[in-house]
């Protein structure tokens, strides 16, 4: 089975190729802003350089280190009259040259010398020229600029907040000074009432920028706003900061997946603090349409994340909806400094404010390191770099966080810097987390990964300086705020793929943060010398802003109709003209007509012809995949490869084949990456079928052999498996099931059960087997309730349990009424009406009526031709034999459901009734999934015995 899963998904997918290693072109503007003259330009670390002897005509100029080994070269500089700057840290060696042999102008050549870091010995590398040159030529201009001598009387002052907001809001102001990025946004915050977008340089306060406009909104107009960020922990860190406005009155409500939302209190929020994702996922609400309506503005941290492959197309889309100078809602967009800013701003139709202005100077360096042709050669070769660079700056009090590639890079940079300051790190072996921890944490070394559990502490160490290392995957670039004197770039790769440019900006902005009372800062970014002329180029040309849109077109498409913003397909036609992938210079109308057929040919929406245009309308297929935000492509793999698959014949076969078609045709899921250290504990669990029981030293997979790829997906099928047939696992926080770090599979868990509950919710639809949306259905809830230990067939219960509870309150309330229903003996949800059970949230009607939309009344004869469903009223039947279903049947008190005819005559029949609430029932093996298996049907070992009480208090 799983074979033919996977040869059924092979090749429906298609991979990009690699992007070839040559140098970036620069933007036709930049390139030609560089004046073709003659120019000797160097960079120097050599204190014995001496001055070239070469005509007056040619500009010469060097950048060499402050210490007090350069004073004979500064010297030797003065005499020959040649220009210099002097900067603090400095390690680059490049010479920019367009002098020929005689003294006349020939193209731009730059050279770059390895660096003298972790013991190199520098060597003069390949020269390049056209745009890598040109580049070089830039940024010695950039880093000359960055340096000239200030005359403090030029300096900007901070201006007095009272002086451009109104009194009442400084309560809600975090500092009583507005700083010159800020003062310069203010007016155009407060006087004007367009769409705005503010460039500006990281660490420039653009989040108090992002509060005034919340407060115009909020107390000046009457209205809310809305403050969208890229990730779950900018929500912490930014509700947080906010948590003065709640004590001055103001309601803010934070909204992000791992909250669940109390729909009153968003009605009733000031401000919703919300990712880019959740954000939508109530756009598409129907209960929070009014509440919608009252917002005000829209303020967009991070907007140039409109050009990110993950979350740009879903931003994009949103915005296309209230961009426009005559929209009802204002955009407020917060930028780092992008190229293409201006181009950004017209298609919002906004202001565009940028600001040059930081409250410290950055400088970064491209340290060059000689190619290798093996992986742990040139993972040592950073380490001892990044060792030597941590050194310079902590040697002068200073903090530096390292960014490195992966988790497993963070572990061992972490250890080659501790074990430079005389920790034992022999003591301590790479996968143990804790002793790795302790060891590092005393000499001032800290982690920071998604799943690392003691991150917080880190951070926490870190902020406080009793630590000043950090070192951490990207997460932290663009999430948490941790600002450091530097920063330290290990890696260009994050999981094998090249890091983009605004990544390695968003580095690179936390050096010389003002928060850590920095005025200086220093970022480095390690490179081999075979890609350093192409990272100088991509940062000097700085990040664009591109349009994503095209690869997820049909989702946002469908949710546009969803929400009534499109009706035709003219107007599928007109919103495309609103997007940016339009304004930059897609004016082809043949990706939203292809998307509109795509959606149609799914069933996700229906389309009928009048006249010369198509009108839309969302079926309930179409409903359910916007309003939980299913990808219709992802959706597309699921159906069709399900489909495709025979109809299984026992529980254990169905949930095999269910589990491995998620794992492998979900791309979230899939590209799970295994660390090879776990790689045989993912094979033992797929082998043992997840139960533990079966796991032996037969069964063990280890040794010769044990250490082959993975295949995609096999990590989300085994987490699956183990937490479907090995639940006790969960009963008590642990950080490792069936060998498998629990952090490892955090994520298949939590992304897991909104795939399965979207085919769950389809059996009442007939749009999949009957036998998929049971499955799914049971499986949804034992993953998500994974620590109440459920068996098979523990669905149902669960589902009635969740109906009884309020969402927002579930997590508490299911757990007391599912261990009360278990404990009375109960083992479906199929009791007498009566009064509501403690815990119950619905009111004496409203549970009256959950009561009535089970299928505990329903009674299924199957007979030769097909089946008799009596006993409920207004519920979907489905009668299927083989793989071939019938059509949906709405049941009355007594309802004939017919077998469909099937070319496969010996082929197994049965019926399912599945009602809109989310019960059902069926025939057949299905009715495993009726009630909670018992432990002889479904076997699990027992609780560990406790331990004899001694002491106080032993009977």
């Amino acid at each position: 089975m799983a074979a033919r899963i996977r040869s059924i998904l092979t090749g429906s997918t298609t991979v990009a190729a690699a992007p070839a290693a040559s140098i970036p072109v620069l933007p036709p503007g930049l390139a030609g802003s560089t004046e073709h003259r003659l120019v000797w330009w160097r960079k120097t670390v050599d204190p014995h350089l001496e001055p070239p002897d070469l005509p007056s005509t040619v500009d010469v100029r060097v950048v060499l280190p402050e210490h007090p080994r350069f004073d004979g070269l500064r010297e030797r500089l003065k005499v020959a009259e040649v220009a210099f700057r002097s900067v603090p840290h400095w390690i680059e060696e490049e010479l920019v040259s367009s002098v020929g042999p005689a003294g006349g102008l020939v193209p731009v050549v730059a050279s770059a010398w390895l660096s003298e870091v972790g013991g190199l010995v520098p060597d003069r590398c390949d020269p390049v020229g056209g745009d890598g040159a040109l580049a070089a030529l830039l940024a010695f201009e950039v880093l000359w600029d960055l340096h000239e001598p200030v005359d403090p009387a030029t300096v900007p002052d901070s201006t007095p907040a009272d002086r451009l907001v109104p009194a009442e809001w400084l309560p809600f102001l975090s500092f009583p000074l507005l700083n010159p990025a800020q003062s310069q946004a203010a007016p155009h915050i407060l006087d004007t009432d367009e769409h705005l977008l503010v460039a500006a340089p990281t660490g420039a306060g653009k989040t108090t920028i992002g509060k005034l406009a919340a407060l115009r909104s909020i107390l000046q107009d009457g209205r809310k706003a809305a403050w969208l960020v890229p990730q779950r922990s900018l929500t912490d860190e930014l509700n947080i900061e906010l948590e003065a406005w709640r004590r001055n009155g103001l309601r803010v409500e934070r909204l992000s997946g791992e909250y669940a939302v109390d729909i009153e209190k968003v009605r009733e929020a000031d401000l919703w603090v919300a990712t880019t994702e959740k954000f939508e996922a109530i756009c598409r609400t129907g209960s929070l349409q009014a509440a919608l309506g009252e917002v005000g503005c829209l303020v967009v941290d991070e907007i140039h994340l409109l050009g990110s492959p993950g979350r740009g197309a879903l931003l994009e889309a949103l915005l296309a909806r209230v961009r426009g100078a005559e929209s009802p809602v204002r955009i407020v967009g917060l930028s780092a400094t992008v190229s293409n800013a201006a181009e950004v701003a017209e298609w919002l139709q906004a202001t565009l404010v940028t600001t040059t202005w930081r409250p410290s100077r950055v400088t970064w360096q491209l340290p060059v390191l000689p190619a290798s042709t093996t992986f742990a050669g040139g993972s040592r070769m950073r380490e001892q770099a990044v060792v030597e660079l941590t050194e310079r700056h902590t040697a002068e009090s200073g903090s530096v966080l390292v960014f490195c590639g992966s988790k497993r890079n963070v572990r061992s940079t972490a250890m080659a810097v501790a074990a430079s300051r005389g920790a034992p790190v022999h003591t301590a072996a790479a996968d143990d987390v804790d002793e790795l921890t302790k060891v590092c944490a005393a000499v001032g070394v800290r982690m920071h990964y998604a799943d690392y559990e003691h991150k917080h502490a880190a951070e926490r160490a870190f902020r406080a300086r009793e630590a000043d290392v950090l070192v951490a995957t990207s997460t932290v670039a663009a999430g948490v705020n941790l600002p450091a004197r530097a920063v330290v770039v290990r890696d260009t790769k994050i999981g094998g793929e090249p890091m983009d440019t605004s990544t390695v900006q968003q580095m690179f902005g936390r050096a010389g943060r003002i928060g850590a009372g920095e005025t200086q800062g220093w970022s480095y970014l390690l490179t081999e010398e075979t890609e350093r002329a192409a990272w100088q180029t991509r940062l000097v040309a700085g990040y664009s802003v591109y349009s994503r849109i095209y690869d997820s077109l049909a989702d946002h498409v469908l949710a546009e109709v969803l929400q009534a913003r499109i009706t035709t397909l003219a107007d599928a036609q007109a919103w495309w003209v609103e997007t940016l992938a339009h304004a930059q210079g897609d004016d082809d109308l043949e990706p939203v007509q292809a998307a509109v057929d795509f959606l149609v040919a799914e069933g996700h929406l229906t389309g009928v012809r009048r006249g010369d245009d198509l009108v839309l309308a969302t079926t309930d297929l179409g409903r359910l995949t916007a309003r939980m935000m299913v990808s219709t492509y992802t959706g597309q793999r699921l159906r069709r490869t399900l489909g495709l698959l025979p109809v299984p014949q026992d529980p254990d076969s169905a949930e095999d084949a269910l589990s491995l078609v998620l794992a492998v045709a979900v791309p979230e899921l899939a590209g799970l990456p295994v660390a090879e250290s776990v790689r045989p504990a993912v094979a033992t669990a797929i082998k043992a079928g997840g139960r533990t029981s079966r796991i032996t030293h037969t069964t063990s997979i280890k040794g010769l052999g044990s250490s082959a790829s993975t295949a995609p997906g096999d990590l989300a099928w085994a987490a699956l498996l183990v937490t479907a047939r090995s639940p006790h696992l969960f009963r008590e926080p642990r950080r490792v099931v069936a060998g498998i770090p629990v952090a490892t599979v955090h994520p298949v868990l939590e992304q897991a059960p909104r795939y399965l509950s979207w085919l769950a919710a389809q059996g009442v639809l007939g749009t999949v087997h009957p036998w998929i949306a049971i499955v799914a259905a049971d499986l949804d809830q034992r993953v998500r309730w994974r620590r109440l230990v459920p068996r098979r067939g523990a669905g149902r219960l669960l589902w009635l349990c969740e109906q009884m509870a309020t969402r927002a309150r579930a997590k508490d309330l299911v757990p007391a009424m599912w261990r009360s229903a278990v404990d009375s003996g109960l083992r479906a949800p199929d009791w007498k009406p009566g009064v509501p059970p403690t815990g119950c949230e619905l009111d004496q009607a409203g549970y009256t009526a959950l009561l009535r939309d089970r299928v505990t009344g329903a009674t299924i004869v199957e007979g030769e031709t097909g089946a008799v469903v009596s006993g409920l009223a207004g519920a979907a039947a489905v009668a299927w034999r083989g793989k071939v279903r019938g059509p949906v049947v709405v049941t009355k008190a007594t309802t004939d459901v017919d077998n469909p005819r099937d070319p496969e005559s010996d082929a197994d029949a049965g019926v399912a009734v599945f009602t809109r609430r989310g019960d059902y029932r069926a025939t057949g093996w299905l009715a495993a999934y009726d009630r909670l298996a018992v432990p002889e049907d479904d076997p699990e070992p027992p609780p560990p015995a406790r331990r004899p009480r001694r002491g106080f208090g032993a009977a």
